[in-house]
Parts: C-alpha cells; structure tokens; sequence
C-alpha cells in the first residue's frame, strides 16, 4: 500500500519534506499546495502545484497532508482548518501554547473523524521523547536542553524586522562551560544566560544608526534580552557567502542517581548535529505521517504527538524486521 500525501506550504521546510519523501518508498507525493500563483511555483521534482483554494478537491485523493506553515500565524489557523478534509501533520513549535493548539486540533480531529499530529520535529519530537525516556529510567534527575550551534530562523526574522536592517542571521551558540557542568553529573542550577549565547550577523542599510539597531537587538524582549548577544555587521556579499545554510543541532542531557543511599550517578545524552534543519525536521514530518496513516486505519480519531506514537508506526518495516534487525 502506497500511502498518498500533500504538501501544504513551499519553503525550506516543504522542500525539505519533499525530498525526504524520495527516501521512503512506501509514500508518494500527489501535489504541492501554496497560497503564491501555482504557475509561478517550481518545484524541485517536478510534482504539480495548486493553489490552495483547490484543496478540498484532492479530499479523496490523499491520505495524508503534511502542513509546512509557520507556527506563529499559520499552523494555529491552518491545522485546526484541514484536518476537517485530511489526516494531518504538523511541526507547531511554540512550546507554551502547544497544549493550547493540540486542543483546537483535537476538537476539530474528533469532530471530522480524521487523525492528527502536531509538534513533530526535533524539539519538540524527538528531543521530547528523549526527555521522556531518560525522565522515566531515572526519575531522581535533573535534565537539560542545550540548542546549537545553529541558525534560529524566528530570532534572524526579529532581527530583519529592525528599522535599517536588510537581512540578519542569528545563531544560537551553548555555553561550552556549562555543558562541561552539566555532562560532570554535579546538577547546577543555571540560568538563561549561562546556558547559551546569541551571535547575530547584520546587513544594515546605507547610512543607517548601527549603534540603535545593535541596541534594539541587544535590548529585544523575549529574543536577546536575556542572552549575552554579540551583534557584527557584515556586507551582503559576506552574509551569502559564509551564512546561507541552516545548521542546527543541540543536545538532551539528563543526570540522576540510583542505589539505596544514592551512591551512583549517571548521565544520558541525546545529541544531534544537523548540517540543514529543515530536512532533519522533514524526516520527522514524514515519519510521522506513516503513523498517522496507521492510526487511522484502525479507526482512530483526534489529536496526537510524538509521545502517543508507537515506535513502529514511524518506521516502514515490519514487526518482524524491526525486532531482527533493531531490536
């Protein structure tokens, strides 16, 4: 059974999804959905794109849509929206309001009898699970997240949004020292600003304050303010040339104690290093809708995460290969 699915949204994140979906045969991409004129948009192998005002028509003819908005306009307006039409995934990453969100898509889910998952990805995704994992095998623990060092997309788009400022790159950077703390099992307690760094390249306009919009930045709540930001103004040239990828990657480390009196520590560390996040995030997406098309094959409805996911339904072998060759 080849399982049919739409891509909602064209940027680096459907693109990514895109090209993950010629890793996994199992899967075949029916069409690209974008709000921009079809006509004008290219995809990478050749799949047909529509206009989203023709959604509903593919209703019959696609089994699963993976939705590639932003989660700070779109995936709240647009997951609750089609997951009336289709079986759904999505990568909502706000982490506050994720509960918030899986209660519109669940309400929406269950009323339309179809199947959904949000907040697949890294983190949260995989990251959760790790949390969960380690939070479980030692429940007398402390666990940390460390992100980078990598690109943060939503920070470099504050940047851009600065009066003056024609494009901005931001990296979030770990504080090398207090990971060492951390991985040595001793628990600290650290704060915001000790655990990461914020490094930010800035193509400012002709003739524009760069002492204001270093200030701005430095200064901008819930984005730098709480981070030891070091801002450097580079040409255009420089930005495209040392800063068009989008590296990320991170660790999950939890350290706790076992025995009667306590007597052994442990650490688990979970790490990655991506050298583009979109497609690592894609894999996950992917992933995901394989489980979501399973799930809704035994007549399942509703709202879903990573958390509710069996391992299985992620991978495209079966029982009997997953427990000869991984297990």
């Amino acid at each position: 059974m080849t399982i049919r699915i739409g891509i909602l949204g064209y940027g680096n994140l459907g693109r990514g999804v895109e090209c993950a979906l010629r890793q996994n045969e199992d899967m075949e991409l029916v069409a690209v959905f974008s709000r921009r004129d079809p006509e004008k948009v290219k995809t990478l192998t050749g799949v047909k794109a529509v206009s989203l005002d023709d959604m509903e028509a593919y209703k019959d003819k696609i089994d699963v849509m993976i939705i590639c908005g932003g989660s700070a306009t779109d995936l709240p307006v647009q997951t609750p929206k089609y997951v009336s039409h289709f079986h759904v995934v999505d990568s909502f990453d706000t982490h506050a309001k994720i509960p918030a969100h899986f209660s519109a898509v669940d309400e929406a889910a269950k009323a339309a009898g179809n199947c959904a998952v949000i907040s697949a990805g890294w983190d949260p995704g995989m990251f959760s699970l790790a949390r969960l994992y380690s939070s479980v095998i030692l429940p007398e623990g402390k666990d940390y997240t460390f992100w980078g060092r990598g690109v943060s997309q939503g920070h470099s788009d504050a940047i851009r949004r600065i009066e003056g400022v024609l494009d901005a790159r931001q990296y979030t950077v770990p504080v090398e020292e207090a990971v060492a703390q951390v991985r040595s099992g001793s628990q600290p307690d650290l704060t915001t600003r000790e655990k990461h760094t914020r490094e930010c390249y800035v193509v400012a306009a002709e003739g524009a304050d760069l002492a204001r919009i270093e200030h701005e930045i430095k200064t901008m709540p819930n984005y730098f303010a709480d981070y030891d930001t070091t801002v450097h103004f580079i040409s255009m040239e420089e930005l495209k040339r040392d800063h068009a990828g989008l590296p990320h990657g991170g660790s999950v480390i939890r350290t706790g104690v076992t025995g009667l009196d306590k007597e052994h520590s442990h650490v688990i560390e979970y790490s990655i290093k991506l050298d583009s996040n979109p497609e690592f995030t894609a894999g996950a997406l992917v992933a995901s809708a394989r489980a979501v098309y399973r799930l809704a094959g035994e007549g399942k409805s509703g709202c879903f995460t990573m958390f509710d996911l069996p391992p299985a339904y992620l991978s495209a072998k079966s029982p009997e290969e997953l427990r000869k060759e991984l297990l």
